[in-house]
């Protein structure tokens, strides 16, 4: 059985940086796209950012792009979330999420395509 725990929320002035940490363990083989998603009260998740186990593909939301980053450890145990330059609208509960599948450019934001997620971890950016 996957199972996934978020860590490395957390309160921070605009213009900070954050890393967040997804360990995950039940993995077998590497054929897995793991994702960061985000939440904020009354509204649905939305993909932040995927890694593909298998080889170096990722994507992200265009309201990320050139200030997140993801990346996994060699182990390939831990996902993580490199937060640079944090703005208030960034701010939400961060959820990891996997499937068992290559992460696809037209599925790998949509909630529904995953079918293990962690807790949550918060994140708050005042400005």
């Amino acid at each position: 059985q996957v199972h996934l725990v978020e860590s490395g929320g957390g309160s921070v002035q605009g213009g900070a940086s954050l890393r967040l940490s997804c360990a995950a363990s039940g993995f077998i083989g590497s054929h897995y796209c793991m994702a960061w998603f985000r939440q904020i009260p009354g509204k649905g998740r939305e993909g932040v950012a995927a890694r593909f186990f298998g080889d170096f593909t990722t994507h992200y939301d265009d309201s990320v792009k050139g200030r997140f980053t993801v990346s996994l450890d060699n182990a390939k145990t831990t996902l993580y979330l490199h937060m640079n330059n944090l703005r208030p609208e960034d701010a939400a509960m961060y959820y990891c999420a996997a499937r068992e599948s290559y992460c696809s450019s037209g599925s790998w934001f949509r909630e529904s395509a995953y079918n293990y997620w962690g807790q949550g971890t918060p994140v708050t950016v005042s400005s």
